[in-house]
């Protein structure tokens, strides 16, 4: 076959798949909420009765991965444990109330139009993800959920994953009477498809949600010919204020950093007040030496932990999605507030004090999509923020902030009953 023969085969392909999806996506915007619940709670069904295949399929993904780095491995990873979180997840989701039909405001005109603000499914949205297989399970779930058709296009490197555990969904969903394209997964991992998905599958997808580095990122949001809903990167900071709790910095450092170190919201920089390196500093750093991290900091910080390897111009913002982290030292809330704004991705940030008013400040002033005031920045995850589970973040300002969960996979229309009005 000739590279053009393939070509046009791999198009005729991705541009059925809409097709289908735009089909799919008719019927699920007029299936009842039960219907979706109860075919949700059969694919976790499934996926929980397809451990084992799933786990199989993960171990081939695996043994072709040696050459990723240990925090990329981690994202690749299944166990029985993390099959189960799938399983909870999915079902989770299934007992969300249903985002679709919502009445979010009504009014009568003058004129005596009923007039009414709807939820409404968003239609079709092809989700582009990398490394991490439990994306299949959580974003398929999640668009079902909203009444939306979806086409996955995970990473190569999670192929055989991903497709078991599509395979347990669709096996789940179909037994109780929902279309066969409610969920597909692209079954190549020719990057020409994710090409032919950012053209948009003639007209088939109504969003693209990019998961993953900066890289794939960047290329959906410069190619997309269709809306995009993503964060670039998760350049996450603790700031240790000089009324903090030092139990509770020690813990929250260490957690927000090491805990998993390449998910988006794990912590990249640790801003210390000068008021507080007597007192916090050494006990801080000494944890997150002890877990393996390795430091970067500026000058003053270095004079007081020399283990320190210095911090360039750029660690400042670097999303190193390893076990580094940067440290630096800041004066007050306002000059912490300035860093995060200059060096940030606007993805999540925490304050460690026990001064309220300090917090309050901290939380009103930054722009980020989620702060937090003495919590982990890693709890940036939609299902620790009780919405089942998240497809990923985002950081944009129109139409969804943060944890993008059923909710934000909706859109709205209008709803107007009359009784004969002309205009005149």
């Amino acid at each position: 076959m000739t590279v053009a023969t393939q070509e046009s085969s791999l198009e005729a392909t991705m541009n059925a798949m809409g097709e289908a999806a735009r089909a799919a996506a008719r019927a699920l915007r007029e299936m009842p909420a039960e219907t979706k619940a109860r075919a949700l709670r059969a694919a976790a069904r499934a996926i929980r009765d397809g451990a084992k295949d799933i786990l199989a399929a993960n171990a081939q993904d695996m043994r072709a991965a040696k050459d990723l780095t240990p925090a990329l491995r981690d994202r690749l990873v299944l166990n029985d444990a993390r099959v189960e979180a799938m399983a909870k997840g999915v079902d989770d989701v299934a007992a969300l109330p249903d985002p679709v039909g919502r009445e979010l405001a009504r009014w009568r005109q003058p004129n005596g139009l009923d007039i009414a603000r709807v939820t409404t499914p968003i239609g079709v949205i092809g989700i582009v993800y990398e490394s991490r297989p439990n994306v299949t399970a959580d974003a398929g779930a999640l668009c079902v959920k909203a009444g939306n058709a979806v086409i996955l296009r995970g990473g190569s490197e999670s192929a055989h994953s991903s497709r078991a555990i599509h395979a347990a969904l669709i096996a789940g969903l179909t037994r109780e009477g929902l279309p066969m394209a409610a969920i597909q997964i692209v079954p190549t991992t020719d990057r020409a498809a994710v090409g032919l998905m950012l053209r948009g599958l003639n007209g088939a997808l109504d969003l693209i949600v990019p998961r993953g580095g900066k890289g794939l990122v960047g290329r959906v949001r410069e190619e997309a010919r269709v809306a995009v809903l993503a964060h670039l990167e998760g350049i996450c900071h603790v700031y240790i204020h000089e009324a903090a709790d030092l139990a509770k910095a020690r813990a929250i450092a260490v957690n927000s950093k090491m805990r998993r170190t390449g998910v988006c919201g794990a912590a990249e920089t640790l801003l210390i007040d000068r008021a507080a390196l007597a007192t916090h500093l050494k006990p801080v750093l000494d944890d997150l030496a002890a877990t393996g991290c390795e430091i970067r900091a500026d000058r003053e910080i270095r004079v007081l932990w020399p283990r320190a390897k210095p911090a360039s111009e750029e660690d400042w913002g670097r999303e190193y999605l390893d076990a580094i982290i940067s440290v630096k030292t800041v004066d007050g809330v306002a000059d912490a507030v300035r860093h995060i704004e200059a060096h940030g991705s606007q993805h999540t940030e925490t304050i460690v004090t026990e001064d309220a008013e300090a917090a309050e400040r901290f939380l009103a002033s930054l722009d980020s999509a989620i702060v937090f005031w003495n919590a982990s920045t890693q709890f940036a995850d939609g299902a620790e923020f009780g919405m089942g589970a998240e497809i990923g973040i985002a950081t944009g300002k129109l139409h969804a902030r943060g944890p993008v969960g059923v909710e934000q996979l909706t859109s709205f229309k209008y709803v107007v009953r009359g009784d004969g009005q002309v205009r005149p």
